[in-house]
């Protein structure tokens, strides 16, 4: 087992978790008082809990975050809130769709991080601490949930 190579790759899916996490609580807070708001706090808690079981694992690992990284994205994440959305100021029902599609390319991203991880459980021992198949099952219902809320989302901003 390369140290280096894992430690790499769980600290670029952490970066991507840290703007992942701001873009859900940003979509959250764009969308209170709607439709869109109870599915949006349970997604956001979500995200939250498996960012924190990517950072135990890493603990237990003896893998630090990479700040760099985790600037990178926060910066990645705030440069993304200057799409142009139809309207010259406020939030249009294609922000939503927008946020909506890179929240599930997020969490297609942490679908795959934890299959590689289940993938090669079985040659490093430490990684036994974590319970792959509840993480990943969490992230393929995530997926399934914002699909379903994509779909409306595109039928509200686009007919």
């Amino acid at each position: 087992m390369d140290d280096k190579l894992l430690r790499i790759y769980l600290t670029d899916h952490h970066a991507g978790s840290t703007a992942g996490l701001e873009l859900a609580r940003r979509c959250l807070g764009n969308n209170r008082n709607t439709g869109y708001e109870t599915f949006l706090r349970d997604l956001t808690r979500d995200i939250q809990e498996d960012r924190a079981a990517l950072e135990a694992l890493m603990g237990t690992l003896g893998f630090p975050s990479d700040k760099l990284k985790r600037a990178a994205a926060l910066l990645a994440e705030r440069l993304g809130r200057f799409k142009l959305n139809g309207q010259l100021t406020g939030y249009s029902p294609l922000s939503r769709l927008v946020e909506l599609e890179g929240l599930k390319l997020g969490v297609t991203g942490k679908l795959s991080l934890w299959r590689s991880l289940k993938e090669i459980a079985d040659h490093d021992s430490r990684l036994t601490v974590t319970d792959f198949d509840k993480l990943i099952a969490r992230a393929e219902e995530q997926i399934e949930k914002i699909e379903e809320h994509r779909l409306r989302a595109s039928s509200e901003a686009l007919t």
